[in-house]
């Protein structure tokens, strides 16, 4: 299946992995990439030797294939991924919480393809006439840090209103995920959920476990009244800071304090009593653990075959 993004990006598949923060690290980069899509290393608010090294490791693993980076553009040390990557010859940059206008001149200057997440017409508008190479149009469907708009009401619209490419993300693990966002005017789909359940995502066994024996009314998002709503598996953890927003027994700097390290204490630690495990609503769908390779081509297979019939 070849579109506008497996030109720009030179992948075999028009498959990104998304850059999950404390999950997305160089193993599962390098798997997604080597099955044909585009792995992403999480930048989150890694210290530059850290990333510098996971990136290496990730070109070392994958040659000449291509890959990049996720930034959270709300890090503190933003500014130092941002540059990171351009001394590195990173070649696709995703971004997330923020505009990357800043960064995005000298990007470009180096030749990287440069792909902002957004939740609405508006930042892609913005992030099109700012330069950017494509965007993510991401529904709240998602798992971690969402916007209210769904996928299939955000992507439609957004394709409408841009030129560049538009990559759905947001309740995608399977093939008929992808062809229904091809159906809406993608070009390629983001996925993070279906990959937490790969035989190469480096996380907790007990993330995993949740993922696979997820049911659809296992989701929970917290956090609206901080300004950072997430999507996290309703654990007994999401649930008490659920109850503590809905009932005000939770100030909002108090939901925060409980929050700090809870990711990586769930990627981790495996934690269920204080650690957050983002996850998408589509976990519900995922019952199996399989190698990236497998997930990768299943997808696109399954997508080939219905958008090649008649039925649309």
């Amino acid at each position: 299946m070849k579109t506008r993004i497996t030109e720009l990006l030179g992948c075999e598949y028009p498959i990104i992995q998304g850059g999950m923060a404390w999950v997305a690290e160089h193993t599962l980069a390098a798997a997604v990439t080597n099955a044909g899509g585009v792995g992403l290393i999480a930048g989150g608010n890694a210290p530059v030797d850290y990333l510098r090294d996971q990136i290496r490791q990730c070109r070392e693993a994958v040659g000449d294939k291509p890959f990049g980076v996720n930034i959270m553009l709300m890090s503190p040390n933003a500014a130092d991924l941002a540059q990171l990557v351009i001394d590195e010859g990173v070649r696709v940059v995703t971004t997330g919480a923020g505009n990357p206008g800043t960064y995005l001149p000298a990007w470009k200057d180096a030749g990287i393809r440069v792909i902002p997440v957004v939740p609405s017409v508006a930042l892609a508008k913005r992030m099109e006439r700012a330069g950017a190479d494509a965007v993510v149009a991401e529904g709240t469907e998602s798992g971690g840090h969402i916007g209210e708009n769904t996928t299939m009401c955000l992507v439609p619209q957004v394709v409408d209103a841009v030129e560049i490419p538009v990559i759905a993300a947001g309740g995608i693990a399977d093939g008929r995920g992808m062809a229904a966002s091809f159906m809406l005017g993608a070009e390629g789909v983001q996925i993070g959920t279906r990959f937490l359940a790969s035989e190469e995502a480096q996380i907790h066994p007990v993330f995993k476990e949740l993922v696979i024996k997820a049911k659809d009314t296992d989701s929970i998002v917290t956090g609206r009244y901080t300004g950072h709503p997430c999507r996290n598996v309703k654990t007994k953890f999401a649930k008490k800071l659920a109850a503590g927003e809905r009932d005000g027994s939770l100030s909002p700097e108090e939901f925060e304090n409980l929050t700090v390290g809870a990711l990586r204490r769930a990627v981790v630690e495996g934690d269920l009593e204080s650690g957050s495990f983002l996850c998408g609503a589509i976990a519900g769908m995922v019952s199996e653990i399989k190698p990236c390779a497998e997930i990768v081509k299943e997808i696109n297979d399954g997508a080939e075959r219905l958008l090649s019939t008649d039925r649309y």
